[in-house]
């Protein structure tokens, strides 16, 4: 088993503006460590996580890959979550680790564009009335609007732009964002082969992982 990610250098006043990690983070770690051998086997050498929060999925995935193999990329719109990531990539010797402000992608298209070999997101999915949607601070890090998709949503066009031709995204919903909708979504409109590969129960709520490629 590969060690989850120490993160005893990060404090509660850092988790008042970050998100800690919790079931959904841990179970998108056990979704990457269970294809680890896929992920070793496809040698990536850039990968991104979108809302990267505490940095914590990220630092595993270096791990997974080997931290020295691999540009690492990250986005939130989240200033301190920024700093929290680059932090705790460095607690673990995780070095290679670029943090960059912005709302989803928007800073790195076209520099990524049909680059990304491995692509992470634990969106904001929670069910929350829009106007939450789009904050800069903590609670970007949840309010998923309208049945917790919008940001989803929001986000599918570009998949087919950042992945490259071998490239997996891995990304967590819940059964409120209605998962299998999703799968067709990325299937009929851009083409992209999707599966859940995943499924955990927190408490009343119902978490998966879709993994989504190009058809092979």
């Amino acid at each position: 088993m590969i060690p989850t990610p120490d993160l005893t250098h990060l404090t509660s006043r850092d988790f008042d503006n970050v998100y800690e990690p919790a079931e959904d983070t841990f179970l998108l770690l056990d979704a990457l460590e269970q294809d680890e051998k896929r992920i070793q086997t496809q040698q990536p050498t850039i990968c991104l996580e979108i809302g990267s929060g505490s940095g914590c999925v990220t630092t595993m995935l270096a791990k997974i890959v080997g931290a020295s193999n691999a540009v690492f990329f990250t986005t939130d719109i989240n200033n301190h979550a920024c700093h929290a990531t680059q932090r705790t990539g460095r607690h673990n010797s995780v070095h290679s680790v670029e943090t960059v402000q912005t709302s989803l992608v928007e800073s790195l298209l076209p520099r990524l564009e049909h680059a990304v070999d491995i692509l992470c997101f634990n969106p904001p999915y929670a069910v929350t009335p829009p106007e939450e949607v789009g904050s800069f601070g903590i609670e970007a890090a949840w309010a998923g609007g309208i049945d917790g998709r919008q940001v989803i949503d929001a986000l599918l066009p570009f998949i087919p732009q950042l992945l490259s031709p071998q490239g997996v995204f891995y990304l967590l919903l819940i059964n409120e964002n209605r998962p299998a909708e999703v799968a067709e979504i990325m299937r009929a409109q851009y083409g992209m082969q999707a599966e859940i590969v995943m499924e955990r129960r927190a408490g009343r709520e119902r978490q998966y992982i879709l993994r989504i490629q190009r058809p092979t």
